[in-house]
């Protein structure tokens, strides 16, 4: 990798992975790190606006973007990424595990499919994400640099929403998951953080198969004020740019009028 660092910036130099980069919070969040110095690794499963993405921050600010189009939820797939990502960019020391699916439904008529479809990827993905560059975030830690695990959660993991159950559960996993790993990696000094959006303009929800869902969740939007992506990325980059002694483990960020 060319050097490209830029010592004012204040992720400079730094080596992020982002899943689910092709729209919304991961995309945002791509720019918002590129802009302050890191080098980004774009992974997700839609080719061709990874490298539109990519193509727009290579001119857009210091750091370098390499798009990967990848299947999270396949093991080997990941440790395939992974290499390449090392062969390119070098040691990762900031993993965003931003892929997520939102399907809202009745439990009792439910598709069970999108069941899978939020478990696959919700969980199973992350989990696989964070296991896929470990090594290297503890590697960075016990070299003496900071070291980032972020989880992008949601607050319908500790809230009540009825008829997103599931959506909830596999969030309230993530959540428990988060401070698990703090326990177990936060004495290597891995600052494994959650950060948790509240109602949010993306296009998370958009593929429901639940019509009176999808006229649920444009309602939950248009009611109050919504949060974009950018101001989530906003989030990520300042919790991750704290002092490496620092961990900003649990932040929920929700629109104003949400209380």
């Amino acid at each position: 990798m060319t050097e490209r660092n830029h010592p004012h910036l204040p992720l400079s130099g730094r080596i992020a992975v982002i899943t689910g980069a092709t729209s919304g919070i991961g995309a945002a969040t791509a720019r918002r790190l590129v802009a302050d110095g890191a080098h980004v690794a774009l992974l997700g499963r839609r080719e061709d606006r990874l490298k539109a993405l990519a193509d727009e921050l290579r001119g857009d600010g210091p750091g370098a973007a390499l798009p990967l189009a990848v299947d999270l939820t396949a093991p080997e797939a990941l440790t395939a990424a992974a290499d390449t990502i090392h062969s390119t960019l070098g040691r990762v020391d900031l993993v965003v595990a931003n892929a997520g699916v939102m399907l809202g439904a009745p439990f009792e008529t439910a598709a069970t499919d999108e069941w899978d479809r939020m478990l696959d990827t919700n969980l199973r993905a992350l989990l696989h994400t964070a296991r896929a560059f470990t090594d290297d975030l503890i590697a960075t830690a016990a070299d003496g640099h900071p070291a980032d695990l972020v989880h992008i959660g949601s607050v319908a993991g500790h809230l009540l929403y009825p008829n997103w159950s599931v959506y909830s559960a596999t969030k309230a996993a993530v959540a428990h998951l988060t401070r698990n790993l703090r326990a177990e990696l936060g004495p290597r000094d891995v600052r494994v953080k959650n950060v948790e959006p509240g109602v949010t303009v993306t296009e998370l929800g958009n593929d429901m198969s639940d019509p009176r869902m999808r006229t649920t969740l444009t309602g939950m939007r248009t009611t109050l004020t919504p949060l974009t992506a950018e101001d989530i990325a906003e989030a990520i980059a300042f919790a991750v740019a704290a002092p490496p002694h620092v961990n900003i483990a649990e932040l929920v960020v929700v629109p104003v009028q949400q209380g």
